[in-house]
Order: structure tokens, then sequence, then C-alpha cells
């Protein structure tokens, strides 16, 4: 059954993510909360994909959240998590039981924040999150991405937890058979990667970020900075295994997302190199792996840690270091925490949400 999905995005994952439900066979709209990324595809031009995914695609274009919304069955959430809560409070009004959220990826708590709004409004809708995106890659142009890699698997959990088994299906349909269900929003909350690997690897060449060097990324998580990842891995997976949850751990992401047989974290990146499929390291030091990854990633995994009682203790020294290095408070950027004053709740109370999501009024 051919579906019509809508994204917000317009950056590489949103484009990647685009062409693969286009090669899957169904209908894909972009809206860019500005319009100016999706500009050159509004006018017309194809989106060319090269690398695991090669071909021409046409996405349409809508111009308001409104109109993107009543034209999907699917909506996917496709940006940085620093523009999460703005396209949430920008959709939430439009959205109709019926409909599919997907979180590609879920950070900070976005889909809990998304049921309020949407529980204010006496509607429930399935709203899946991701551990991570099922494609990686690189925008080369406003109407073209390289396509990294296609994910073997992607961790995922549907609130509430009883449209599971309807969250999971429309997933594979939509993007072939590579999930697997952790059952916990809890656990998608502790599966996303990004934040711990790109806070070792943005410390260990900052330096070569600020000066917008060309570097290979894969080529220098060298043992030093492998090790840094792998404890910073132990950390997180302390802190599931203290709450009953089952979490991929470093290795396993690396192999799965990057097709590299198990080794040292070191070992399996440069492989990687040697591959071809390293993947070029940040050339700001305005990069997502710091702006958006310690508020929104390692700001919540702290967070996490401690309802937990099992502090993240390098977690929270990369947040303060970053602070110290930026001039920033990333604690106070995170705009989704903040909302739903995750300060104020109990373990239990988040639990609870985190299975059911919040109740809709009656």
């Amino acid at each position: 059954m051919i579906m019509r999905v809508g994204i917000v995005g317009a950056g590489s994952i949103a484009f990647g993510t685009a062409a693969l439900v286009e090669q899957q066979g169904h209908e894909v709209t972009l809206w860019s909360p500005s319009g100016e990324r999706t500009r050159a595809l509004a006018s017309g031009q194809a989106l060319v994909a090269e690398g695991a995914i090669k071909g021409t695609f046409h996405p349409a274009v809508a111009t308001s959240a409104k109109d993107l919304v009543a034209g999907a069955e699917a909506l996917v959430i496709a940006l940085p998590a620093y523009g999460h809560k703005t396209v949430l409070d920008a959709i939430a009004p439009h959205i109709t039981p019926g409909q599919i959220v997907i979180f590609s990826s879920h950070a900070s708590f976005g889909a809990l924040y998304l049921s309020r709004l949407l529980a204010a409004r006496g509607v429930t809708v399935p709203i899946v999150a991701w551990g991570t995106t099922a494609v990686s890659g690189r925008q080369l142009s406003p109407t073209s991405v390289n396509v990294n890699t296609i994910r073997k698997q992607v961790d995922l959990a549907t609130v509430p937890a009883s449209e599971s088994a309807k969250g999971l299906s429309i997933c594979q349909s939509l993007f072939g058979d590579r999930f697997l269900d952790r059952g916990s929003l809890m656990a998608i909350a502790l599966s996303n990667l990004n934040p711990q690997n790109h806070m070792g690897i943005a410390l260990g060449n900052m330096t070569r970020m600020e000066r917008g060097e060309s570097w290979s990324q894969g080529q220098n998580v060298t043992p030093n900075v492998g090790r840094l990842l792998e404890d910073l891995d132990r950390e997180r997976i302390a802190i599931a295994s203290k709450l009953g949850l089952e979490v991929r751990n470093i290795f396993q992401h690396f192999h799965l997302s990057f097709h590299v047989p198990m080794s040292s974290i070191s070992q399996m990146n440069q492989e990687m190199h040697e591959a071809g499929n390293g993947g070029s390291g940040p050339t700001t030091a305005d990069s997502r792996y710091v702006t958006e990854d310690v508020p929104f990633g390692l700001v919540m995994t702290a967070k996490i840690g401690r309802l937990a009682g099992h502090p993240a203790e390098l977690h929270e020294a990369g947040i303060r270091i970053f602070s110290a290095m930026y001039g920033r408070d990333f604690t106070a950027e995170n705009d989704l925490l903040t909302a739903l004053d995750l300060d104020a709740m109990s373990l239990d109370e988040l639990k609870e949400l985190c299975r059911n999501g919040f109740a809709a009024a009656a």
C-alpha cells in the first residue's frame, strides 16, 4: 500500500530519508520551516542521491506545517533536536487521529512533549521514537545528498506502548525490515550513541574543527579517542542496566551501522576509513556534534543517570568542558527538557509517561 509521508526537515537526514521512502514506493513531501532549504526543490528540480542510495527522486514541497500534516498519513521529524520544539509546536495543532509521527531520531523526550501537546487537544496517535536515523550522509547541494550508509538495524519504541505493533508495522512498510522494538521509550532515550561518540571525537579534534581543516573522522578515532568512547559507552550501559533496560552497545552500533567486524572502537573506525566509509569530520566549531549533541544528548543522559541514582560522571564532565570552551550554558539550551520540567518528576512518573504518554483530555 502506497503511503503519503510528510518529512519535517531539509538537511542530509531528511533528504536521505526522502530518497529511502521513495525507493520503497511511497510518496514524500518535505517541509522546511524557513522554506530556504527547499526552494530549489519547490522550483521543480529533482533530488539526486548517490552513495548507498542512487537515483533521482521527486518529493513534493509543503509551504506550511498545516499543509504538510493535512496531506500525510505518516509524519517524520528529521531535523536537529534544537529545532524539535519549534516544529512540534507548529504541527501539533493539525495532527488528527489516524496519523502517525516518527522521530528520526529521538532526543530529549521529544515524543513526550508531542504527546502532551496532543493530549491537551484530546488527540492520541502512535508516536514512534528511533534510537538513531535509518540513513547517514552529507548534503552536497540544495538538491543532492550523499547517503553514506543505510543502517542494518534501528531500535525503536512507540508511545503509547499499546500502539507498539502498529508503530513497528508502519516503520517496516515505509523503511524496510530493519527495526528492533525495544519496548520502552526510556530505552530509546538511552539508545542514541551519537552524543557520546561525538563528544569524544570533538574533544579530540577541536582544533581541526576550529581551523576549518578537512579531516577523516574514522582515521582520527585514534586509540586514545577510542578508549574515551568506550568508557562513555560503559557509563550509558550502566545506567540502562540499573533501570533494567537492554540497549545496544557501541561495538554493536558500529558493526550494524557501518558493516565492520567487531574489534576495539579505534580499530573499527580505522577499518571504516580504509574502506572509504569513515566519513568527514566537522569543519567548523559551530557543529551539531556540540551544539545539538551536548544540550540534547549528553544533558539528557546525565539527567537520567541522576534520576536512576547512577551519575554519568564523564558525560557530566563533557557538558561542563564544552560549556567552558564555548562560553555557553549548554544545559540551559535544552528547551524540551525545560518545557517538560523533568527535574520535578520522579523516576516512576517518568517511566509511566514513557509507557503510556500523557492522557488525552476528556
